[in-house]
């Protein structure tokens, strides 16, 4: 099984070392980086099958595919208040969009608690997940047509 992008990893590593206070800056730093997914993505109402589940702040989740056979991942995020869903947002285009398929399916959920800390309430923590669910659920889409 491939491993999941090395600069994931390596951001969760340094951000594990971080005290609060600079996670917490850290963390708004990738959330003012995000960028809303572009209307020739897709445009508002945004389709429920591109919401992630249990997400407070209202995630989606969209990809396109490159001619590299790579994904771009584009997010959405409802609620302006959402600083950890468009962190994560941002984390996850920075280090998963253009990589191989299987280290964006092996994205270990685990690195969400490592990127944002033993702080994480359950319910964002739930959100989160459910956006590298969708994440996941469209890598292992394309590898399983790659397949046949």
């Amino acid at each position: 099984m491939a491993a999941q992008p090395a600069g994931l990893t390596e951001l969760a590593a340094d951000m594990k070392s971080m005290d609060r206070r600079e996670r917490s800056e850290a963390l708004i730093d990738f959330a003012d980086q995000f960028e809303e997914v572009p209307s020739s993505v897709a445009t508002r109402p945004f389709p429920e099958q591109n919401r992630a589940p249990h997400c407070e702040s209202e995630a989606f989740v969209f990809v396109t595919d490159n001619p590299d056979g790579t994904i771009k991942l584009h997010f959405a995020v409802e609620n302006p208040q959402g600083l950890s869903a468009k962190a994560w947002a941002a984390i996850l285009d920075e280090t998963a969009s253009g990589r191989p398929l299987e280290e964006v399916a092996a994205i270990d959920p685990h690195a969400i608690l490592d990127l944002f800390g033993s702080d994480l309430s359950m319910g964002k923590g739930l959100g989160l997940t459910g956006m590298l669910q969708l994440v996941h659920h469209e890598a292992r889409k394309r590898l399983a047509a790659r397949t046949h």
